[in-house]
């Protein structure tokens, strides 16, 4: 199942890329320093994740590496500073396929980093199976760990702003949807495990970033804080892939699709180009805000998978005492956050298929 998934997958990106003529990636133009700064990348330990650490890293910043596996992200951060020249690039243990870690990397984040200046969400799981919470693992990992952690720390991004939170959301958006009655029922964005299954529930966990994003635009306006999604372009890593896949596919996505370096530019742009505020909520691609599919900009959507979101990941009905939108108003007017609920320790989630950006 898991080679029919990859090529279900490479034969729908190959059509974006032929579709949209994104071979290149284009390229990041801002040349400031970011000394002083600190950033969050998660999906950290290859492809976009990785070159967005380093390039952030060459620029002066602090980077947290926040990643599941305590063995790659040490070897990724040994690269990034021997690259980089700058020693400080940190690791710290991040499972987004559980709430009870996410929870506990905030608490320790927020207990020894007075700032925060930048929430890379990078990470981007495609693969059966379940989160520790339960949930289907695209879903749990790409949109739910993500969403939790935004929220956790969105107090340090309002006190250190301007901040900015991005999240990569490729294309497949406009192959997703939400089923709000699914989730309910099954905590998953669809019914099945077959890899047709697997690769749509991908595609809605994609979608749900960009509704995230939007919603997350909306309920920040007037703080310090913007926020943006964006597709990376058609990067090739042959990550995942068997050895024979590998050999088949390496040459023709050198061909057709960008590298790890080049997906990282629209990473880049939306982190620190300057004067795009005003264009906080939107999705970008090639370095340019991009209009997305109807789902994507559907307002209604996006305020109920938030809703959804807060009660699934603990966070509602009203945590902070303020209720729904409390916490967003708490952060616009200065107020300070009460401390989240606390879980229980449990057994790791099963290691899924990694498309984007190497193992969490």
């Amino acid at each position: 199942m898991s080679a029919l998934l990859y090529l279900v997958a490479g034969a729908v990106l190959t059509y974006v890329a032929v579709y949209y003529g994104w071979f290149r990636a284009a390229r990041c133009t801002w040349s400031g320093t970011l000394s002083g700064k600190t950033a969050v990348v998660t999906g950290n330990t290859s492809g976009i994740g990785k070159a967005t650490a380093l390039a952030l890293a060459k620029r002066g910043a602090r980077v947290i590496l926040a990643c599941r596996s305590q063995e790659r992200a040490e070897a990724a951060a040994f690269d990034i500073r021997r690259e980089s020249g700058n020693a400080q690039v940190v690791v710290m243990r991040l499972d987004l396929g559980s709430l009870t870690s996410v929870r506990r990397f905030a608490a320790s984040f927020l207990k020894t980093e007075p700032r925060l200046d930048l929430l890379v969400n990078s990470a981007g799981v495609m693969g059966p199976g379940r989160t520790e919470d339960g949930f289907g693992m695209a879903f749990g990992v790409n949109h739910l760990g993500h969403f939790l952690l935004a929220n956790l720390l969105l107090e340090r991004l309002r006190r250190c702003g301007p901040s900015r939170v991005v999240t990569v959301a490729t294309v497949l958006p406009r192959l997703g949807r939400v089923d709000f009655p699914l989730l309910a029922s099954r905590k998953d964005l669809v019914s099945g495990d077959s890899a047709w299954s697997v690769f749509q529930a991908y595609c809605s966990s994609q979608l749900c970033n960009v509704l995230f994003t939007r919603e997350l635009a909306n309920r920040l306006e007037g703080a310090a804080v913007s926020c943006y999604s964006l597709h990376p372009g058609a990067v090739h890593t042959c990550r995942g892939l068997g050895a024979w896949l590998q050999l088949l596919a390496l040459p023709f996505a050198k061909l057709f699709f960008t590298d790890a370096e080049g997906g990282a530019q629209a990473v880049l742009h939306c982190a620190l180009q300057e004067g795009i505020e005003p264009l906080s909520g939107r999705h970008f691609s090639r370095c340019t805000p991009q209009q997305v599919g109807a789902r994507g900009r559907d307002d209604a959507v996006a305020k109920k998978l938030w809703e959804v979101s807060e009660r699934l990941t603990g966070l509602s009905p009203g945590w902070d005492g303020t209720g729904r939108s409390g916490t967003i108003r708490a952060l616009a007017s200065g107020l300070p956050l009460p401390r989240p609920p606390q879980g229980g320790s449990s057994a790791p989630a099963t290691e899924p298929r990694n498309l984007r950006t190497g193992s969490l």
